[in-house]
């Protein structure tokens, strides 16, 4: 599988604000795609389209920005992929030149694995991508 653009965006500024929500501060856009080496323009769709989706909320003004509209242990990695891209469903491009009967088969099949392939990404969630604390790491140094 492979992710688009779009998708990358969307997991890599949800995942900024995931590792940031404890300050309950919303983040700017221009902060999440500065920091993340993101297009500002592009990603304000982006996380305009999560705001649409219920994952992210919105605070305007001076003080406004981005933050999780839900703790990251109830977003799926499903959820933040079809917020912009659209629904996870097989499709076969190509109808010419294959016999009836294998068309139906591969069909199936893709049917199938988009299937399994939605079971997996529900499954994974926003926690399960951040990254871990190193005890030796949060540890002050006298």
């Amino acid at each position: 599988m492979k992710l688009s653009r779009t998708a990358a965006y969307a997991l890599q500024a949800t995942l900024q604000l995931a590792q940031s929500d404890a300050l309950g501060v919303p983040i700017p856009c221009r902060c999440l795609a500065t920091e993340g080496g993101m297009p500002e323009r592009f990603l304000l769709q982006i996380l305009r389209s999560l705001v649409t989706h219920g994952i992210l909320k919105s605070t305007r003004g001076v003080e406004g920005g981005y933050r999780l509209d839900r703790n990251p242990e109830e977003i799926s990695l499903l959820e933040l992929i079809e917020a912009v891209d659209g629904p996870v469903v097989s499709s076969l491009p190509v109808r010419e030149g294959l016999p009836e009967e294998s068309k139906a088969k591969l069909e199936c099949a893709l049917v199938d694995v988009a299937k399994l392939m939605r079971k997996e990404l529900r499954a994974i969630k926003l926690t399960h991508l951040l990254p871990t604390v190193d005890a030796t790491e949060s540890a002050v140094a006298y």
